[in-house]
């Protein structure tokens, strides 16, 4: 039997894929016990819809005490070290990792680390460099990396690792079990997507060069994504307050309810509204409205922010753990097709912490600041000279991450940007005047044909 032991903290971004790859294994005879330092996000929750057989918590993270820790209360006769953010290749990572004990003399193996098209790139080339093609026997290096590695029981029996030591743990013990004459291998084969490299950065523009030709002669740059977007669990949340009115004779909610519902990637669409009719309405229409949420959120001096957090918050509360929510604005019913998948590929394949859609400006941009007026773009040059202006529209959609909701923010700091070409997309509906406006356009749109 193999005993897998996952270290996480605030790994839920990683958890549910980690832990997808772990359980579609070509080998099916093992145990996952999770070693949690005190998440404050969802790890641990998210871990628990998979078949762990235990989940232990540590309070003073040193790696070796961890990993120890877990090893205890563990069962099987080879053990599995792997971070919580490390995401198996293939269903063959465990298969590879465990053949190469079939020499006796084989105290542990360690696998490949792969970088993602998102890694700095200072960590791509850092792994691009240590985890190379060829596999590798060491007599006498005692290099070893516990992110993705495979000891015998037995051995750690003799040599536990080491509980007082904050890092390199695993070279520690690979320094002491060749010392006692045995051999570690280097299992290519068995390899995990690691976002994060094992150095710190260095000189910039010599690491540029540096990754620029390793991605040329090992293909780095061709590394497939960590997960497909089919595996992730992405909710859309509609935040919707009062009863709205109608836009061209069709509830104005439905609008934007079918752009989620039409998502390739959205899982689930849910309404969060302070009304009774108008979660009727949503469920008719297709969407969720499993809560209504508290009428003092609806107040005019209340943000938005507040209300995806609660929504959020209720949603957990369901056991309902979403990879990443998309927030969208009823106000905005004329946005573009594709463009909440277009949002959800940038973010996923570049890492972003949130994407949102955006409008180039070319126009003349002024704020007012201490009484005065200041020019924010450059003077009256032709346009074809101006600075790019972005103009962030959140409303029409912005795809995010849930630790960035319960913190009470729905955007990021690295933030990613769709740039909207419909002229259509940015018109915002709120007051009378833009309701007729944006009726005369719906009707226009339709070529006089009903939504319904």
């Amino acid at each position: 039997m193999i005993s897998l032991i996952i270290r996480t903290k605030n790994e839920e971004r990683w958890i549910a894929a980690c832990l997808k790859a772990v359980f579609s294994q070509s080998i099916d005879d093992f145990e996952v016990i999770l070693v949690d330092n005190q998440s404050t996000d969802r790890t641990v929750e998210k871990a628990s819809q998979f078949s762990i057989a235990k989940v232990l918590n540590c309070d003073e993270f040193r790696p070796g005490q961890a990993l120890n820790q877990g090893i205890r209360a563990s069962r099987g006769e080879y053990i599995v070290c792997l971070s919580g953010h490390c995401v198996p290749v293939n269903d063959q990572w465990l298969a590879r990792l465990v053949e190469n004990f079939a020499a006796a003399d084989v105290a542990g193996v360690y696998g490949r680390q792969e970088p993602l098209s998102f890694t700095p790139d200072a960590d791509k080339r850092d792994l691009s460099i240590i985890f190379g093609l060829d596999k590798r026997v060491q007599r006498k290096d005692s290099f070893f990396h516990n992110a993705n590695s495979m000891i015998r029981r037995d051995i750690w029996e003799q040599v536990p690792f080491d509980e007082r030591l904050s890092n390199i743990e695993d070279r520690v013990w690979a320094h002491k079990v060749l010392q006692l004459g045995y051999t570690l291998v280097y299992e290519p084969e068995a390899s995990v997507f690691h976002y994060h490299g094992i150095h710190h950065d260095g000189d910039v523009r010599r690491c540029f060069n540096v990754v620029r030709i390793l991605e040329e002669v090992t293909g780095v740059a061709q590394t497939k994504p960590a997960v497909t977007f089919e595996e992730l669990n992405i909710v859309a949340v509609i935040p919707v307050r009062g009863v709205p009115k109608d836009l061209g004779g069709v509830p104005l909610i439905k609008y934007t309810i079918d752009a989620a519902l039409d998502s390739k990637f959205i899982s689930r669409v849910i309404v969060s509204t302070d009304n009774a009719e108008v979660a009727q309405l949503a469920v008719k229409l297709g969407a969720e409205a499993p809560f209504l949420r508290d009428t003092a959120l609806s107040k005019d001096f209340i943000d938005l922010d507040k209300v995806y957090q609660y929504s959020l918050n209720r949603i957990e509360e369901m056991e309902i753990f979403p990879d990443l929510v998309v927030a969208l604005e009823i106000t905005f019913p004329f946005r573009p097709p594709a463009i909440i998948d277009d949002m959800i590929v940038r973010l996923v394949e570049n890492g972003f912490d949130t994407v949102l859609p955006a409008k180039s400006e070319h126009r003349s941009i002024w704020r007012e600041e201490d009484g005065a007026i200041r020019r924010l773009t450059s003077g009256d040059v032709p346009r074809d000279f101006k600075e790019r202006i972005l103009v962030g529209l959140k409303g029409i959609g912005c795809v995010t991450h849930p630790e960035f909701i319960r913190e009470g923010t729905v955007v990021g700091a690295n933030v990613g940007l769709c740039e909207l070409h419909s002229p259509y997309a940015p018109i915002e509906v709120r007051s009378d005047e833009d309701y007729v406006l944006a009726s005369l356009l719906a009707e226009r749109l339709d070529g006089g044909r009903s939504r319904n």
